[in-house]
């Protein structure tokens, strides 16, 4: 997993960015009005995600299009699964144990 990509996420902007884009491809100037910050803040967080692999700049006329890429995030969601897989068993056991106490479930 790329350190690089949790860099990018940890921030809430760049994180509020990700969100936006979740649901289409947006103009600089629309994302920083969406998100109440100002141009040249809204272009320092888009480079970092850029410079991440997390989205995607097309320069149509004078507009700059960012666009996100589905890639790096269908890596991280890879890598989480093997968490999430642990977590599931452990809350299983869990909820076995506790259904032991309650008397709902006999002790194996």
């Amino acid at each position: 997993m790329n350190v690089q990509t949790f860099s990018a996420l940890a921030e809430p902007n760049r994180l509020a960015i990700i969100d936006l884009l979740l649901d289409a491809s947006l103009p600089v100037g629309e994302i920083a009005e969406k998100l109440d910050l100002n141009q040249p803040q809204t272009s320092k967080h888009l480079r970092v995600l850029s410079e991440a692999g997390l989205v995607e700049v097309q320069p149509i006329a004078n507009r700059r299009i960012y666009k996100l890429r589905p890639e790096p995030l269908q890596e991280l969601d890879e890598w989480l699964d093997s968490y999430r897989r642990t977590w599931e068993n452990r809350m299983d056991r869990l909820d076995d144990y506790l259904n032991v106490l309650q008397g709902k479930k006999p002790l194996n």
